[in-house]
């Protein structure tokens, strides 16, 4: 299945009600584990890459192309989204290397600077065929600046998605970046708000501390993309962890990186279903 642009996935989910899940990459095995998970969930999904991943890697270079190498061997629709870019040099980066989508976040701006960048970084990315998220409404959280508590207005974002020509909009809507429980209270009564204001997609940040009947929820009153990180790498790491402790004498890294990878690929398998993600049969239980 050959890498498919990010709005193959979000727009056709949008319109039949799915969820798409987008998840982040942080390592090789994350990105290998998230496409062996969708394979198994037989469901699209998109690989993630932050600008503070890349920043870890040195580059966006190395870590971008690997993923979409894992992304073009895929037997099930993949695409391939830089999150939470800040920095003009990198979008314009990952739209060289053949990244399908870049979330360009300018929500620390005043409203009129946002728009003013957005707009200039989304004609720079539609010349390419590149698709576009954008932020309004800071989602708690993020390295400090966000403000939490804050909410998207729907008139203010239906407008800044006129503006700028957005292909998706990432709205607060009560969750927190980084959250290591699964306790974030969604406002569905604006989400609902939102969805008939906004004619684009609607994206869930923050959604790893959003408990599985509430993610399912939020899909079904207008949540179309959702992305997780924090969740998957807790996952991974527990799985990591116990393989090490089970062995002090342990040294080859394939060992627990390779538990940690299956461990994540489960998991992501089992989320697609609660997004009820295109193809993805919904799990009992948890």
């Amino acid at each position: 299945m050959p890498l498919v642009g990010t709005g193959a996935i979000v727009a056709p989910a949008a319109h039949a009600g799915h969820g798409a899940g987008a998840f982040n990459v942080i390592q090789l095995e994350h990105a290998q584990a998230i496409v062996a998970g969708a394979e198994d969930a037989g469901a699209p999904v998109i690989l993630q890459i932050s600008e503070n991943a890349a920043r870890y890697h040195g580059g966006l270079g190395a870590i971008g192309l690997a993923t979409l190498a894992v992304a073009r061997a895929a037997r099930v629709p993949v695409a391939v989204h830089l999150d939470h870019a800040t920095d003009d040099d990198l979008v314009h980066e990952a739209v060289e290397l053949g990244f399908t989508s870049v979330m360009y976040d300018a929500s620390v701006l005043p409203y009129e600077e946002n728009v003013r960048a957005t707009e200039a970084i989304t004609a720079h990315c539609h010349a390419a065929g590149v698709w576009v998220e954008a932020e309004l409404g800071e989602v708690g959280g993020k390295d400090g600046v966000h403000a939490p508590g804050v909410r998207t207005d729907p008139g203010q974002a239906a407008a800044f998605v006129a503006a700028t020509g957005v292909d998706a909009l990432a709205v607060a809507v009560g969750t927190s970046h980084a959250m290591l429980t699964r306790d974030a209270a969604l406002d569905f009564g604006l989400i609902r708000k939102l969805r008939t204001a906004v004619p684009v997609p609607l994206v869930l940040h923050g959604s790893s501390g959003v408990a599985d009947e509430e993610l399912t929820a939020a899909v079904g009153h207008g949540m179309t993309k959702v992305n997780l990180a924090t969740h998957l790498n807790r996952v991974f790491t527990t799985a990591a962890r116990e393989v090490l402790a089970g062995d002090p004498s342990l040294v080859d890294t394939r060992r627990y990186l390779g538990a940690g990878r299956a461990a994540m690929a489960g998991e992501v398998t089992r989320l697609l279903g609660v997004l009820k993600a295109a193809g993805a049969s919904v799990p009992s239980g948890r």
